[in-house]
């Protein structure tokens, strides 16, 4: 089984929940992921599709932001394209552990974080052309989870 969706959106905040609503029913589709990680994927999704349009915002680059979906028996794979001038991805710091009492004082800049714990797969490619974000949730039946 494979299915695919592709969701073109406008540079707003409030197409986040859509775009969540969609992936999370295809995701649905599939009786190997459980309702624990669709939550994540829909959790992941909207990370990395509101800094994308926070990227965007920041550049006033007012091109529509693409979210492609794929659905296999194994996996689930989003990835979200923005068109801002990207990043330098390993200049992001890593947040001190969750238990950690200096983790209180970081409120902002978790998203690239809880990506990485809450998928199974994160690959960022960043450049001035912009940034693709590729996440992964492995089904129960992939070899990888």
């Amino acid at each position: 089984m494979t299915d695919e969706i592709e969701i073109s959106i406008p540079v707003r905040v409030d197409y986040v929940q859509l775009v969540r609503a969609v992936v999370g029913s295809l995701a649905a589709t599939n009786p190997e992921l459980s309702t624990a990680r669709i939550a994540d994927l829909r959790l992941v999704i909207s990370e990395a599709l509101t800094n994308a349009i926070r990227a965007q915002e920041k550049n006033s680059i007012s091109e529509r932001l693409t979210v492609l979906c794929k659905l296999t028996d194994l996996a689930v794979e989003v990835e979200v394209r923005d068109k801002a001038t990207g990043f330098e991805v390993d200049s992001i710091p890593d947040l001190p552990p969750t238990e950690s009492p200096e983790r209180l004082q970081h409120e902002r800049g978790l998203g690239l974080s809880i990506m990485r714990e809450m998928s199974d797969g994160l690959e960022i490619k960043s450049g001035p052309d912009g940034t693709v974000v590729h996440m992964t949730i492995n089904s129960s039946n992939s070899n990888n989870s």
